[in-house]
């Protein structure tokens, strides 16, 4: 797989993205949503269940590479989630904070969103944020969703509140 815009370049994340990988994952700031930042072994255990989701699926969350410099600032793909009873595609996104309010989780998203319609033949993408994370629901926002509920996962012994948005497939509409 392998998607460009504008700026950036999505492709499947391998082991030598372990450490652009663990600059994300390992840092507090970013990981507030998750309850803080991973450790090693959870560090390659969300690498490992990304590329057995290329496998199992044939997507999943990759790489984002600036295609100015080919180094990887982020993560945006499609994962299969469970939301509100039913199997859905959602859109996720999680980039390096030197990164942040620059639109490119708006844009690789789009990319991804478009992707899903186009390649996966979606009528509908999700995309699950938790309520007090405020910029990943502007880019949701950015992206034409509209929230759709809220429901609360269970994550790192934590119960989470969290906002369902949903984009429904243009032609469908």
């Amino acid at each position: 797989m392998h998607l460009e815009t504008r700026r950036l370049r999505l492709r499947e994340m391998t082991e030598a993205d372990l450490p652009q990988l663990r600059a994300i994952l390992q840092d507090e700031q970013t990981m507030t949503a998750y309850e803080g930042a991973f450790d090693e072994a959870m560090t390659r255990g969300w690498l490992y269940r990304m590329i057995e989701r290329y496998r199992a699926d044939g997507f999943g969350l990759w790489a984002v590479e600036l295609r100015e410099t080919n180094r990887m600032i982020g993560q945006c793909g499609l994962t299969r989630q469970h939301i509100f009873e039913a199997d859905v595609i959602e859109v996720g996104y999680l980039f390096n904070r030197a990164h942040w309010h620059q639109g490119y989780a708006t844009e690789a998203a789009s990319a991804c969103v478009d992707y899903a319609f186009e390649q996966l033949n979606a009528e509908r993408v999700w995309a699950q944020v938790r309520e007090t994370n405020t910029a990943s629901m502007n880019v949701a926002i950015r992206l034409g969703m509209t929230m759709r509920g809220r429901f609360e996962k269970h994550y790192r012994g934590v119960d989470m509140p969290h906002l369902a948005f949903a984009l429904d497939r243009p032609d469908l509409t």
